[in-house]
């Protein structure tokens, strides 16, 4: 049986459904793909297929997400939901799927509750840009002020976290109604979908931004120079373009690539997911090594210090079996890098436990090439003990 090819014939955008449990984003995320099947734009995905999700591993941590697919005239949407509330911080905090947008689904019959709180937070935290509203289960409430009140609540809420709340679309429907067939009910998911293709701007796509990739490796050419090989993350290079190697030193170096290399092959030009080795001009092998960066001229810079949105893991998943407080120094792992930091936690929080979420500062013992939004995996004594994302450099 051959594979499908996948068609780029669409943008690509990532969402997912976030809110508090049991008010119906399984049930949405669902419906969606029930009534785009009937327009021949996605494949039927049942309730419970969704909601027994596989395990996933990402950095080590377990985390059970449904991806679900689905077209619209316009886009091509990858969609996941997650079962159970831990499994969705644990999916924010690591950035496991990065979302362009989030839907965020409030029953009526109960307005916003602590999980809807706490995801929006997150969602703010890891850099989600846009939220859109379905206010689910309206069928089930006769009052028309009451709808009213549960949209002010969940308005003022957004505005708390930073997002355009006065301006955020929110669509009343009834995700089962839809789920069921009901024409009325239907139409208020393909308003949604409306929305999403109108209210989420398409994501500038890998390739075109600046380039970057992490050092994995680094061999000496007899004859030729210094080759540094890795993956590249994004962006592209081509022959004879100025690049900066950035990370684990005070000072940049600078350089050109004069060679670009990927499976034993040259080529004039690598890009975003590319394998390749880079042949640097006038840089010896003692100068660079793992864990550095080779990226467009003055893209990104070096820091030691950050604050961060983590995710500590519990002794079930293999993670510390103790909390831990101010001053722990376990192993930052940030893309091919691993550098010792000091941890310092909020003045209201004595210690952590595992299992929990929190935010933390950090600083490095060197420094790395890092941005807001940046991720990497906590780790002491060879095992992961979290993972989590930079919200704010400091330095």
């Amino acid at each position: 049986m051959s594979k499908e090819v996948f068609v780029r014939d669409k943008e690509h955008v990532n969402v997912g459904t976030i809110g508090h449990v049991d008010h119906g984003k399984t049930t949405l995320t669902a419906a969606i793909t029930k009534v785009l099947a009937k327009r021949g734009l996605a494949q039927e995905r049942s309730y419970d297929s969704i909601d027994n999700a596989p395990e996933e591993r990402e950095r080590g941590i377990t985390i059970n997400t449904a991806h679900v697919e689905y077209q619209t005239d316009k886009r091509h949407y990858a969609h996941i939901d997650c079962p159970g509330h831990a499994d969705y911080v644990k999916n924010m905090v690591t950035g496991a799927a990065q979302m362009d947008g989030a839907i965020l689904v409030v029953a009526a019959t109960d307005g916003p509750k602590a999980q809807t709180r706490e995801h929006i937070l997150l969602a703010r935290q890891v850099g989600v840009p846009y939220i859109v509203v379905f206010l689910n289960k309206v069928d089930m409430v006769d009052d028309e002020e009451l709808l009213e009140l549960a949209e002010m609540e969940i308005r003022d809420l957004l505005n708390f976290y930073g997002y355009p709340g006065d301006t955020t679309p929110i669509i009343r429907g009834s995700a089962l109604g839809a789920l069921n067939g009901d024409p009325k009910w239907e139409e208020k998911v393909l308003e949604l979908l409306n929305v999403l293709d109108t209210y989420i701007p398409t994501p500038q796509r890998i390739i075109d931004k600046p380039f970057l990739m992490p050092v994995e490796d680094v061999v000496s050419i007899t004859g030729r120079g210094t080759v540094v090989t890795g993956r590249i993350e994004r962006g592209k290079i081509k022959l004879n373009e100025p690049v900066d190697i950035v990370g684990l030193r005070e000072e940049k170096l600078t350089s050109v690539v004069t060679g670009i290399e990927m499976f034993r092959k040259l080529l004039d030009e690598g890009q975003a997911g590319d394998n390749v080795g880079l042949l640097l001009r006038g840089i010896d092998k003692d100068q660079v090594r793992r864990g550095m960066v080779v990226c467009a001229p003055n893209s990104v810079t070096p820091h030691k210090r950050f604050k961060a949105e983590v995710y500590i893991l519990t002794k079930e998943e293999g993670g510390r079996h103790t909390p831990f407080q101010t001053n722990y120094r376990p192993q930052f792992f940030f893309r091919t890098a691993d550098v010792t930091g000091t941890i310092k936690l909020p003045p209201d929080v004595p210690m952590v436990m595992p299992g929990d979420n929190v935010s933390i500062e950090v600083e490095l013992i060197y420094p790395i090439a890092m941005e807001k939004g940046l991720r990497f995996a906590i780790r002491e004594g060879g095992r992961t003990i979290g993972a989590g994302q930079v919200t704010e450099i400091l330095d």
